[in-house]
């Protein structure tokens, strides 16, 4: 993830990191009350999270492949944001993924966090990951390095200029769909994001 924001910051980005140690964001409980109030009711820090991508530019999601998938720390945040999904509430963001394993199988886990950022309205301009256990000593390449580097630049190039692969975009508009035929199917049930579509979308 370094190399990925050192190639983002060579373009005149700035950005924070955020880590994920856990407990910091608790698991969802599938109360529906993200899609009847618009917040969460959990005390930690997930809203704070939320507003802080919110207010970015851009995201670039990394995780080490845990059992074929993200850590449980960053499936928490993941799952917590179904409300987001439901609202496209990321929108307009660009963001990528970061992966790396210590046996390989790292990229449907980049794709799965790709497919996270369509969900929640991002706009994914590619992912890079490693195999820990294949490096010398331990140690990126240089190939690896300036393949992370790139992404940091094309993820900056891509939002200035608002460019979307043809297939970015049809996955996109293709969920996009998928979210607002959930919200006719229940906006009396879920009467925030029913709203949030109609003032927004004009469900």
């Amino acid at each position: 993830m370094v190399e990925v924001l050192k190639g983002a910051e060579a373009e005149g980005a700035t950005y924070e990191t955020i880590a994920l140690p856990g407990g910091t964001i608790k698991p969802c409980k599938g109360c529906d009350v993200c899609h009847k109030k618009g917040i969460c009711p959990q005390k930690d820090d997930f809203e704070d999270l939320k507003a802080k991508i919110i207010a970015s530019d851009g995201v670039v999601l990394a995780s080490p492949n845990y059992i074929f998938s993200v850590s449980a720390q960053l499936k928490a945040f993941m799952d917590r944001c179904c409300g987001v999904v439901h609202c496209l509430g990321f929108e307009g963001r660009y963001g990528a993924a970061v992966v790396t394993s210590g046996g390989g199988d790292e990229e449907p886990v980049a794709e799965y966090m790709n497919q996270f950022l369509i969900a929640t309205g991002i706009t994914p301009v590619g992912s890079v990951w490693a195999n820990m256990g294949e490096l010398p000593n331990y140690e990126f390449t240089p190939e690896i390095v300036e393949n992370a580097r790139s992404l940091g630049r094309k993820l900056v190039h891509d939002w200035q200029n608002q460019i979307a692969s043809p297939e970015i975009a049809e996955r996109k508009a293709q969920f996009k769909e998928r979210m607002r035929q959930l919200m006719l199917y229940c906006r009396q049930e879920w009467p925030f994001e029913a709203q949030y579509w109609e003032k927004t979308r004009g469900l």
